[in-house]
């Protein structure tokens, strides 16, 4: 099952409505890790922290694990450095930090959890003891718009390096709550409270649902005590060891499944008829030995009509295999032309027959895409990604129109893969699959026939907006 299945199921089963108020913290409950520790790491890979600074921080934070600083302790060191730095700047440090690091570590369990509550119409938050430029790219990208958080003092435009009293964090958060519930009218006895540490024991206890998220030793044995039903995930953070050897064995079926065609194809003396069998024999082997099972709606769509520019949803590197499973055989991919240079990888994509195109240069990618266009008119379908790349997120990009272009010319229909979950199995940026089911819809071919270059926009937003449909059912 897709994850966070069997987690979400007293949610459907419980009362609905926005009086029941489902609040989230972020470090080790939403995100596997510390989001301030990407803050900090790259403030000093830029240069922008002193040796002194460096000093003041590390201390800080040795002396609050040993229990001898409070909180505010190593809220003082952090605020204190970005004293006169302009606010906009960590807005904008938070917004990359997101997109580059923080998206992947996002617990699909999580996600799941966030998209229950907001479909029984609870009222969703996020409290912690965090700052706003580390949970706002989260909070958007949740969908969650009510954050209670800690805040910096900022006068002018700048940090003063001071923290505005109280911080959010172990009695703090409880205040936060109260006012929110008080603010919204929210009956916290029917509300849920997720959160991996001990120092939020006051919030737990004023919510009637705590629920203990992947929880430290000393929250561990308060809920056993007290029965609270406590949650972990293995999905993101330090793999197993089985993870990455199941990683490393998918990673070299490739290499198996076109050993295993290169005899048929010098036997058959059809190159074609190899390369067929070693694409179906990845996404076979791939899979299985990676621990991904597929749950495939609309499989029907995918031979119904062939030859077609198959186009999906580019979430993860994972995808090459889930279309070689999918599609198995008379088909190419378009991939941007950096993949050409990652050894082995853009090797077998070479093998495998895939078009390399410039993206940086418009004219010499209509001339590349050429080749595509040629095989579609000679029978052989063709696979893209029409937003151009992975996203860090399940949200859907731009769609570009490389791909209903070479649709139109060839005169054949496109056929729209969703790929609801990817990322659940490795993010973008992941070398280490996890087990995992992912969930696909095949919808019914789309005739590009009368099609016209006037038209073009609005049929390819009718398309994406297919997939907004799919993506959030």
């Amino acid at each position: 099952m897709r994850a966070g299945t069997f987690l979400t199921e007293e949610i459907e089963r419980g009362p609905a409505g926005p009086k029941v108020g489902a609040f989230f913290d972020v470090d080790g409950t939403l995100l596997s890790g510390f989001s301030g520790i990407a803050f900090w790491r790259d403030r000093l890979l830029s240069g922008q922290m002193s040796a002194a600074d460096f000093r003041e921080n590390a201390l800080a934070w040795v002396g609050f694990q040993r229990g001898t600083i409070g909180f505010s302790g190593i809220l003082t060191a952090w605020s204190g450095i970005l004293a006169g730095t302009p606010e906009q700047e960590l807005v904008d440090t938070g917004e990359r930090l997101f997109e580059s690091e923080l998206a992947a570590l996002i617990y699909p369990e999580s996600r799941a959890l966030v998209e229950a509550h907001r479909r029984r119409g609870h009222t969703v938050a996020i409290v912690s003891a965090a700052t706003r430029y580390q949970i706002a790219p989260l909070a958007r990208d949740l969908g969650i718009e009510r954050v209670l958080c800690t805040k910096l003092e900022v006068e002018n435009g700048k940090f003063t390096g001071s923290f505005v009293r109280p911080a959010c964090w172990g009695e703090g958060k409880a205040e936060a709550a109260r006012g929110l519930a008080a603010e919204e009218g929210l009956d916290l006895s029917q509300s849920y409270f997720y959160s991996d540490g001990s120092e939020d024991l006051p919030l737990f206890e004023i919510v009637g649902r705590p629920r203990p998220t992947n929880p430290d030793s000393r929250l561990t044995r308060i809920a056993e005590r007290r029965a609270w039903p406590v949650r972990r995930f293995g999905s993101r953070g330090r793999p197993s060891f089985a993870d990455v050897v199941r990683t490393g064995l998918a990673t070299a079926s490739s290499g198996l499944a076109l050993a295993l065609g290169v005899p048929l194809a010098l036997v058959t003396g059809k190159p074609k008829v190899g390369l067929d069998f070693a694409l179906g024999a990845w996404g076979d082997l791939g899979t299985a030995l990676a621990g991904i099972e597929l749950r495939v709606r609309g499989e029907e769509h995918l031979w119904s009509s062939r030859p077609s520019v198959f186009i999906f949803n580019h979430q993860s590197s994972l995808d090459v295999l889930l279309l070689c499973k999918l599609l198995r055989r008379d088909f190419v991919g378009v991939a941007k032309k950096e993949l050409s240079r990652i050894p082995v990888l853009g090797q077998l994509a070479g093998m495998l027959g895939t078009v390399f195109v410039d993206r940086a240069n418009s004219s010499a990618a209509i001339q590349a895409l050429q080749p595509a266009v040629d095989a579609l008119r000679a029978g052989t379908s063709l696979a893209i990604a029409p937003e151009g790349t992975r996203a860090p997120t399940p949200r859907l990009g731009r769609f570009k129109k490389g791909a209903f272009h070479m649709a139109m010319q060839a005169r054949v229909p496109i056929v729209p893969i969703v790929i609801r979950n990817a990322l659940d199995a490795l993010p973008k940026s992941g070398l280490v699959v996890r087990p995992a089911t992912i969930d696909i819809v095949v919808l019914p071919p789309i005739s590009t026939r009368d099609w016209t270059r006037e038209s073009l926009d609005s049929r390819i937003e009718d398309v994406r907006n297919l997939y907004e449909e799919v993506l959030s059912d």
